[in-house]
């Protein structure tokens, strides 16, 4: 399939990005004949909606702050066979866009996730690339997500990402901030789409721009949104570990007030008892809980892979995918 046959839009978050969104735009546009760019401003307060007009960019204005409102708003505005996503700070090597659509387009895949190499030797400092603690921490939230859903992430935080039409539009979204990447890396896990990783540039950020990430902040939120993920996506799992945990401490309760029962014919220790009943039903409740989430999940999960069926795949026609 020739790309320049389908319509290929870039959607471009940006808030206070005037000092790189122009060279973003003017690369895309340079990479990818044809592609339609959209930046969309986020409450900027500097000339970013300016300078990305200037540069060729169609420019749409998110009125509610955060990465995940914007990707939103723009999944379910923008009309396209393939979606590309990148950072409006020029830190991704937008050059690779080229790579990374025809990736998608052989696969045939739904979802390609760029993964961030420094590349050294070219005006990129290996230790400003990534800020303090980003880069360690985004390899634990890579191995938590692992462990969690059973499949190997390189790298969950990254903004470069291309998709089909039909994986867009069965993405809910409800992300509101920087879990978006997490969320768009969950999606795909628990859908089970076809998808792979490539190799993309990532270099420092231009000279007058600054991140928009707070280490340590961003990183709870994230870690906060895996939780929960894992308490919606490995319901039995999660309920399951705390009603074992309730279990065990009231069986190290229970025991030893039954063994003195048949020693003496009393129970001399009637509020631990009753405790130790207490964790065995809520062990038991726990449980119940997980198995009936389970099965809600699993309908969920029939519900949203339906809708994913509902869009034919890149490059073909509604009627030759459904016959």
């Amino acid at each position: 399939m020739d790309p320049t046959e389908l319509r290929i839009a870039a959607v471009v978050p940006c808030h206070n990005e005037e000092a790189a969104v122009a060279k973003v735009v003017t690369d895309l546009r340079t990479a990818v004949p044809g592609i339609v760019v959209y930046v969309y401003d986020n409450l900027s307060t500097d000339a970013t909606a300016d300078r990305a007009r200037q540069a060729g960019a169609i420019v749409r204005t998110e009125h509610t702050k955060g990465k995940g409102n914007v990707v939103r708003r723009a999944f379910a505005d923008i009309d396209a066979d393939i979606y590309v996503m990148i950072d409006g700070d020029d830190t991704y090597d937008a050059f690779a866009a080229p790579l990374l659509i025809k990736t998608l387009l052989d696969g045939p895949y739904d979802h390609v996730l760029g993964v961030r190499k420094v590349e050294e030797g070219a005006g990129v400092r290996a230790e400003s690339a990534y800020r303090t603690g980003h880069e360690s921490g985004n390899r634990i939230l890579n191995g938590v997500v692992g462990k969690v859903f059973g499949e190997n992430v390189e790298d969950m935080l990254s903004g470069y990402r291309v998709f089909s039409r039909r994986f867009v539009k069965s993405f809910p979204a409800v992300s509101r901030e920087f879990e978006i990447e997490t969320e768009l890396t969950v999606h795909s896990l628990h859908l089970r789409v076809p998808q792979t990783q490539v190799p993309v540039g990532f270099r420092d950020r231009p000279a007058g721009s600054e991140s928009k990430l707070r280490t340590y902040h961003d990183g709870f939120k994230i870690l906060a949104l895996i939780i929960g993920l894992a308490r919606h996506e490995r319901p039995v799992a999660f309920y399951g570990l705390f009603g074992a945990l309730a279990w065990v401490l009231s069986i190290v309760l229970i025991t030893p007030i039954v063994i003195e029962f048949y020693e003496i014919h009393q129970v001399p220790r009637f509020p631990t008892l009753f405790l130790g009943f207490t964790l065995l039903m809520l062990g038991s409740l726990a449980w119940t809980a997980g198995l009936i989430l389970d099965g809600i999940r699993r309908s969920r999960h029939e519900a949203a892979r339906l809708m994913y069926l509902r869009y034919s795949a890149v490059g073909t026609e509604p009627d030759e995918a459904t016959r």
